[in-house]
């Protein structure tokens, strides 16, 4: 029920994943309304059930609702499947504070790990590159950014396929002395926590630098990301203005129509559905209030994928592995 174009693009992003790549989904929400929206999309499969539950949790609404007052909403109830073992992931379009709630009260927080963390996939011209935390945490202290490293360096490896992840740290300037008196004492922290830590990283850095995974605090990170899109709908329109401008800009388009297709991809958030919640007892991805019925399917897929995978048992041996360092000061 989560999202500004709900329940209908939910249905059917869940329609084209059960349709096209053959994964079940149960869809959770107001039974009544759900079951409208799959008549309409004339799906008549088998890999689709509805789980009702009544109540949804609006934007404006205080992050722990879902625990203290609605406590058959929508998202919570899709927690319940997953820590149940009904379901083996979940996804929302919905309010991300009440799904990161639910997801840390319900599913549960992997043992060593204190602050779970959304984490991004960002585009480069080489290759992707991981950064963290994206939103759930909007204040963090020295020890939360070590906890997003070491998940994201496993995240790494897992998913992107990078035996030995480079980790940076986001900061003002490259230099160990710069940054705020938290990114000063990060930074010790890092180098000393047993991964591969390179140092401090700038605005630059987030599409052309070296570092593989970037942390940095929920408040930094999500603008990052937030101006990242922006500025992908901005080269998208700008260069379809000028494509429009004249003949040759439009005979010169349609040369390198595919070129731009692939590059359009590169940058659309839909490709990647949603951020997934790294430190919870379960796959829990988290996407945009505008998420398309394409940015669903490819959230379900995601989501299939990330339990498939096994990633959150993984970062919980991982993260008991590398006990020492997380708890040395």
């Amino acid at each position: 029920m989560g999202g500004d174009n709900a329940p209908r693009a939910n249905v059917e992003g869940a329609v084209a994943a059960a349709v096209e790549l053959g994964l079940a989904t149960l869809l959770v929400g107001r039974r009544s309304e759900i079951e409208s929206e799959l008549r309409r999309a004339a799906y008549k499969g088998d890999l689709i059930d509805v789980v009702d539950a009544e109540e949804v949790v609006r934007f404006d609404e205080e992050s722990i609702t879902p625990i203290r007052k609605k406590k058959r909403s929508s998202v919570r109830v899709a927690a319940e499947l997953v820590r149940d073992g009904r379901a083996g992931g979940m996804f929302t379009a919905g309010h991300t504070g009440a799904a990161m709630v639910c997801a840390k009260v319900i599913m549960g927080v992997v043992e060593g790990i204190d602050r779970p963390a959304l984490a991004a996939v960002l585009p480069g011209l080489n290759r992707k590159r991981l950064l963290l935390d994206v939103g759930a945490n909007i204040s963090c202290r020295p020890e939360h950014y070590r906890e997003f490293a070491l998940m994201g360096h496993f995240y790494a490896q897992e998913v992107l396929g990078i035996p030995r992840p480079k980790i940076g740290l986001m900061s003002v300037g490259e230099e160990e002395g710069k940054g705020t008196s938290t990114t000063k004492e990060v930074f010790g922290l890092l180098r000393s926590s047993g991964l591969n830590f390179i140092g401090n990283c700038e605005g630059r850095d987030v599409y052309q630098g070296e570092a593989d995974v970037l942390v940095t605090d929920g408040f930094t990170g999500n603008v990052i990301l937030k101006v990242s899109e922006s500025l992908a709908q901005l080269v998208e329109e700008a260069l379809k203005q000028e494509i429009t401008r004249s003949l040759q800009a439009s005979m010169g388009f349609l040369l390198s129509k595919d070129a731009f297709r692939s590059f359009k991809k590169r940058l659309d958030y839909s490709e990647y559905g949603g951020a997934p919640l790294l430190g919870v007892k379960g796959s829990c991805l988290i996407g945009h209030g505008r998420s398309t019925a394409k940015a669903v399917r490819n959230a379900i897929r995601a989501a299939e994928d990330f339990s498939r995978r096994g990633i959150p048992e993984k970062i919980q041996t991982k993260a008991r592995e590398f006990k020492p360092f997380v708890t040395a000061s």
